[in-house]
């Protein structure tokens, strides 16, 4: 076997190594970052998938429910529990589109909408519990959305 056969076999069994692994990578990262954002989430009776909806709602509201389970690529099966609790705690309403009793028009109550002023201090209090600049965010932010689009190319 050759210096250049070696190599590219110790390359090859090092790529399945569990620290190569960019699947563990990110599970670890996301993981740990959903797990910082949730004791400030709490402070606004929030869970993580609460709040990414709640952001949306923020951009936009009302909104379909297939609008927002496209936007944060989820099934609406996957939602409609978040919304059902969303809905309890005053935060939206649920209503169908009139004309299309298929459609789920999801809006934001005033309570909802109030709750953003409170949200606003969520990225910055992210930023300093991570030490990351806010250019920092936005490259990490950048890699990921790539790497999103990347697995939707590939047809996953």
């Amino acid at each position: 076997m050759t210096q250049t056969d070696e190599t590219s076999q110790t390359s090859e069994t090092d790529d399945l190594l569990l620290e190569r692994q960019l699947c563990f990578a990110l599970t670890v990262a996301s993981r740990s970052v959903v797990g910082i954002y949730k004791p400030i989430l709490e402070q606004l009776g929030l869970t993580h998938p609460q709040y990414l909806v709640m952001l949306a709602l923020w951009e936009r509201s009302p909104r379909t429910l297939k609008d927002i389970s496209d936007s944060l690529l989820h099934e609406p099966a996957t939602l409609s529990p978040l919304l059902r609790r969303l809905e309890e705690a005053h935060l939206i309403t649920r209503e169908r589109v009139p004309g299309n009793e298929r459609a789920l028009a999801v809006k934001l109550t005033e309570k909802g909408a109030a709750l953003r002023d409170q949200a606003t201090a969520v990225p910055g209090a992210i930023r300093e519990r991570l030490q990351l600049s806010r250019e920092e965010v936005a490259e990490l932010h950048q890699a990921m959305t790539g790497l999103i689009a990347a697995t939707q190319r590939s047809g996953t």
